[in-house]
């Protein structure tokens, strides 16, 4: 009984979700109520306990946004953006999916998808439309390659996969990477092939001028949000390298001090805004984490789970499609697959070896579906910012890309899930 009782929290949970009441209310009442039912709340509060002190996560979550806030701050991630954008404009022939892989790279560098889109956007959406793109395609290039965070250290999703399989960031980033890239040269080719064949990509008069002359890009700025990506890769492949220690934590501190000794910002203002974002990324990202956890407890307690455990034992392509598809239907729906992608990973992941998986390839196949999923949803946040500079309707920017995604989920799931 109560494993059914289970099953109608579980879909009161993602309708509520969906209808975008809070995230974190939302999965921690769930949570709560099944281990309530179950007889054991104190359950609950001691996975509320253990996941918000769970240091791996906190340090390199936090780390991150601390040093995003400081590359916003000094304005290096906009010197990295206009600088790749310069050299994307003048690549007219193959400007659509030049500045998919562009953004898709950028984002690797910026990993917030609505950020990235933001300082993307508002440089490559004119350079486009100015190039007779017609305006849904070139705020739909920009959005198809918001999923490039997939493959950063800092993404919420690696880090919690990591530190579930006892393995390094960049073991786990390696995991996931082919994938990744395919996905994302599946999503720019089949925008530039659809707009090819309907006529969007020449021929559309526009107003708008590009803006990106007025910039003057300083080379050592636009380095500095790719150091920390750089001493990650070389402290986990050169053996002289492998004894220093570089965490994800250390290569963004040293990332934000080399800013600060490049930019000569001011010490406190930096110093402020790097500890700022380390106060949001656990408000926003840790706390869902948390209040997942929960939730994943609750499952646990009213058997849910070990029904799930038993009826699919062996079945490696029936949990393999539900972590593609059941992460990126909800981040279609919701604009997020953050929530989705969460809540699989700390009940079913852990548990991947029962299926015939590594938990590595299961957890960031979700974690690479839900992102997929964001980048054709016409309600989640970079859609609806790149709709704005562009002046469309965000479905109709989502209409675009949708093929392309859906396609790249089919190889994910090949490639991830079986």
């Amino acid at each position: 009984m109560l494993p059914w009782i289970g099953v109608l929290i579980v879909i009161l949970t993602v309708y509520a979700i969906l209808k975008k009441y809070e995230t974190r209310m939302v999965l921690f009442t769930a949570g709560l109520l099944m281990s309530i039912i179950s007889l054991q709340p104190m359950k609950a509060f001691a996975q509320f306990q253990t996941s918000m002190t769970n240091a791996g996560l906190i340090s390199a979550i936090c780390s991150v946004m601390g040093f995003a806030y400081v590359m916003k701050l000094t304005k290096c991630d906009q010197h990295l953006v206009h600088a790749v954008a310069g050299t994307v404009s003048k690549a007219r022939a193959i400007l659509i999916p030049a500045t998919t892989i562009a953004t898709w790279l950028i984002n690797i560098a910026l990993p917030s998808a609505a950020g990235c889109s933001a300082a993307v956007g508002a440089v490559m959406i004119p350079v486009l439309m100015a190039a007779g793109v017609h305006p849904a395609v070139a705020a739909a290039a920009v959005l198809a390659g918001t999923f490039g965070s997939v493959l950063s250290p800092g993404s919420a999703h690696i880090v919690m996969v990591s530190e579930m399989a006892g393995r390094s960031v960049v073991e786990t980033i390696a995991v996931v990477t082919p994938a990744t890239i395919i996905c994302g040269l599946i999503g720019a080719v089949v925008l530039t092939i659809l707009a090819f064949i309907r006529k969007e990509d020449r021929g559309h008069k526009s107003d708008v001028l590009a803006g990106t002359e007025q910039f003057r890009v300083n080379p050592i700025y636009a380095l500095v949000p790719i150091l920390p990506l750089v001493l990650l890769v070389l402290g986990a492949t050169v053996p002289a390298m492998k004894s220093w220690g570089l965490t994800v934590p250390a290569c963004m501190v040293i990332g934000a001090m080399i800013a600060l000794a490049v930019t000569r910002t001011n010490p406190a203002e930096l110093t402020k805004s790097f500890f700022d974002g380390m106060g949001k990324a656990y408000a926003d990202v840790i706390g869902i984490i948390i209040a997942a956890g929960v939730f994943a407890a609750g499952l646990t307690q009213v058997g849910l789970i070990d029904l799930l455990l038993n009826a699919a034992t062996g079945a490696k392509g029936a949990i393999g499609a539900a972590g593609t598809w059941g992460p990126m239907l909800v981040a279609i729906l919701s604009g997020s697959g953050d929530a989705a992608t969460i809540a699989f990973n700390e009940a079913v992941t852990p548990h991947a070896a029962t299926f015939g998986l590594t938990i590595e390839r299961l957890g960031t196949l979700a974690s690479l579906a839900g992102a997929l999923g964001r980048s054709m949803s016409p309600v989640a946040g970079a859609a609806i910012i790149v709709s704005g500079i562009a002046n469309v309707n965000p479905m109709e920017v989502a209409k675009r890309n949708a093929p392309g995604m859906i396609i790249a989920s089919i190889v994910a799931f090949i490639m991830q899930g079986l």
